[in-house]
Order: structure tokens, then sequence, then C-alpha cells
């Protein structure tokens, strides 16, 4: 039996942060002197979010459409990869209910820069900064978070049939 057409998804992404790379978080460069590593911008808002919303979508995750062995993704901005997935999903007949992301970072704060994140994104994914909640909690300088090694971040999206 078919449900009413509203979906769930979950993302959840990590990358290791580096000294010396562009910090690019939620579509906007961050002031810091660390970066997250990977093979694409290493945006990981975007990431969790293309997971969410392909996994609610029942469209596998974004290793599945942008694998880190293509050189074509080698660099690429991310919002780039979340545009396209905000395509395949509505090819699909679903629009985006809402997204809610929680970001975990020891350093630096992120609290002022939510609001240009939400702006950024809500035009990457054409839809109101309402439907957008973005937040940011440490780990308590537990684990690899904490030791300010890594950056960790989950999402959930929902979708629904227009």
């Amino acid at each position: 039996m078919s449900g009413p057409g509203i979906r769930i998804g979950l993302g959840y992404d990590v990358h290791q942060m580096e000294e010396g790379r562009a910090f690019w978080l939620g579509g906007i460069l961050i002031p810091h002197t660390h970066g997250a590593k990977g093979h694409s911008d290493a945006d990981v808002v975007c990431h969790v979010l293309c997971d969410a919303l392909l996994g609610a979508a029942n469209m596998r995750n974004i290793g599945y459409h942008f694998s880190d062995k293509d050189p074509q993704w080698k660099g690429v901005d991310s919002k780039i990869l979340l545009a396209r997935v905000l395509e395949m999903i509505r090819e699909k007949g679903f629009e985006v209910g809402n997204v809610d992301v929680t970001i975990v970072l020891q350093q630096p704060k992120l609290n002022p820069h939510i609001p240009a994140m939400k702006e950024c994104l809500a035009g990457v994914m054409g839809v109101d900064q309402e439907e957008i909640s973005i937040k940011a909690t440490t780990s308590e300088q537990l684990g690899f978070v904490g030791r300010e090694e890594g950056i960790a971040a989950h999402a959930v999206a929902l979708i629904y049939k227009k």
C-alpha cells in the first residue's frame, strides 16, 4: 500500500579538518585556519542535505550519484551537487517540506554564520529560509570532533509528492 506521499530521509557525513584549506560550510566560506578535506569542496552541510533528500526519495546516497572516484567531481562546489539532487527529486515529483541540520564542530563558533548559510541554501534549494533549520553544537571536547580533527553533520529532510 502506498503512503500519503510524505517521506523523510536521514543524512550523516564526516570530514577531516586540515590546516590551510578553505572551509566551506552551508554554501558559504567560513574564515578559519582549517578546512574540511575531501574530493569536492567537502561542505558537510551540503553533503548531509544531499543524503537526507536522496534517502527520502529512495535514491541511494551522494556517493552513488557523485563518486569520489570520478574526476569530474574533484574540487566541485557542493552547492552544485545539492542543486542537482533537488533536480533529481523534483523529476520524481517530490518537493521539499523542510530540512533540519545539526553541525558538530569544536571550533570555530558557527552561530554567527547560520543566517548566511540559510540564505545561501534557500537559494540553492529553491525554498523559503523558514524551511531550513541549522543548528551547531560541539562534542564537549570528546572524540575526533573534540580534538578538532574533524567535523560531523546530521540532517533530516521531509519531502512530499506535489
